[in-house]
């Protein structure tokens, strides 16, 4: 399949005829101008991949003046553009004058045809690149709009557990040491992993999260390391993978207890020689993150039933940070209910309610199994619900978690959430485990997960 718009600039009308039909067969779009003062008025620059761009305009004037003054203009106006040079031998100092100021390549005149395709592939490939940087980018920075808009979730706690907690990743957070996080769902252990970064020599770049339980195992290889294309029936165009995505910055590999035993190996040798090969492909490609894993699962015994790799539970597991279940800190209850009712009472327009002290005492009473995840829900469930401006103890209802399967009054929805959190209690969180005892797949699995617990 054709893809890439290519822009070709010259006053010679044989030459822009014969790089027409030369690449025409190679990109979708091929478009040619003659005179350099059009380019600025293309509306359809910002869509332009690649610039072929002559040096010389004006009879009688070989300076290269003009193509630099031309390529600066293109720069300035969309510095994403790949823009190649073209020039004649005598000129090429000039070329090369370019290339220091930004363009990607160049030509020289006369072309040899099997070069000059590919170095405007390659500059095609370069563009491409670069846009994906900045739509992830501008991706990121939306997110972080959106999460200090919404600011549901924040770092909150004055217990001296969770103080403690706090004071590790302090130290850990500006180094480049390999960081595991454990604890039970709703923890907040993405939540942690986003404040390392935030803390960290990459928070400049980019944090990307990887949810490993939730990619179906066909596809997850892919996902991590990108493919080429035509390496399989979904592969119809070449794709950068996770860790390529994150270079330079932080790689948050989530719920890393549920890798394929038969990916586990790859993603060692992966983490041991920093480099990347694509499925379908055999270049190794050099990458420079910052990992961070995080999982609900006992890793140690499951390195003793051989379902973990052992050599990759050492390499993820460079400092470990056990975040702490919120029944062991009932001190900060108090203070992330505090901040709940603030955020939902302005969410759902009734600005002023309050939570009384008796209210706040039997929220500590309780065990809290889903952690900070199911007292969020709780007091966005009772904010939504109260008809007061004073939350008390009343309006505090907690669902039986017990898992009797038998009640005359259990509903099947009830029936299959208590089936679901038995198999992975049983299976120490592994969700693959987890699915072969249900007879599910791990992504149906998953999705009845975030549905139910």
């Amino acid at each position: 399949m054709k893809k890439g718009t290519v822009l070709i600039v010259d006053d010679n009308s044989a030459i822009l005829l014969d790089l027409n039909l030369l690449l025409q067969p190679h990109f979708k779009v091929v478009k040619t101008i003659e005179n350099p003062n059009l380019i600025l008025s293309l509306p359809i620059l910002k869509d332009i991949d690649v610039v072929l761009l002559d040096m010389n305009f004006t009879q009688g004037i070989n300076s290269g003046d003009e193509g630099l003054y031309w390529f600066q203009k293109i720069h300035e106006i969309m510095p994403n553009i790949s823009v190649v040079m073209m020039t004649t031998y005598e000129n090429v100092e000039f070329a090369i004058k370019a290339l220091k100021k930004g363009a990607t390549d160049f030509v020289l005149k006369p072309w040899e045809n099997k070069k000059l395709i590919a170095t405007v592939k390659c500059a095609h490939k370069l563009s491409v690149s670069k846009k994906e940087v900045i739509t992830l980018k501008e991706s990121e920075k939306n997110l972080k709009n959106i999460i200090n808009t919404s600011n549901t979730d924040s770092i909150i706690g004055e217990s001296y557990t969770f103080k403690t907690v706090l004071k590790m990743v302090e130290k850990v957070a500006i180094t480049d040491a390999t960081i595991l996080i454990t604890g039970e769902n709703g923890t907040g252990k993405g939540l942690l992993a986003k404040k390392i970064h935030e803390l960290s020599n990459q928070k400049k770049n980019l944090l990307i999260p990887v949810d490993l339980a939730s990619i179906p195992e066909n596809l997850l290889e892919s996902e991590l390391f990108g493919h080429k294309k035509g390496a399989s029936t979904e592969a119809f165009e070449d794709r950068k993978g996770k860790f390529q995505i994150a270079n330079d910055g932080t790689l948050f590999l989530d719920e890393i207890g549920n890798t394929p035993i038969q990916l586990q190996d790859k993603l060692l040798q992966v983490l041991q020689n920093r480099t990347i090969t694509k499925v379908g492909e055999n270049i190794q490609t050099p990458i420079n993150i910052r990992l961070i894993c995080a999982t609900t699962c006992n890793l140690e015994k499951m390195v003793a039933k051989n379902t973990f790799r052992e050599g990759l539970l050492h390499r993820i597991n460079t400092v470990h940070i056990d975040l702490p279940a919120l029944r062991n800190r009932k001190e900060d209850i108090a203070l992330l209910t505090d901040h709940y009712v603030k955020i939902f009472a302005k969410k759902y327009h009734k600005t002023g309610i309050k939570i009384h002290k008796s209210a706040i005492e039997k929220l500590e009473k309780y065990s809290w199994p889903g952690n900070i995840r199911e007292l969020k829900h709780t007091i966005e469930r009772i904010v939504i619900l109260s008809e007061d401006m004073q939350i008390t103890s009343n309006n505090i209802f907690f669902k039986d978690k017990k898992s009797n399967y038998f009640k005359d009054n259990i509903t099947l929805n009830e029936m299959e959430k208590n089936m679901i959190h038995n198999a992975i209690d049983k299976h120490n969180g592994n969700m693959s485990a987890a699915a072969i005892q249900l007879g599910v797949t791990r992504q149906t699995l998953y999705n009845k997960t975030k549905k139910h617990l």
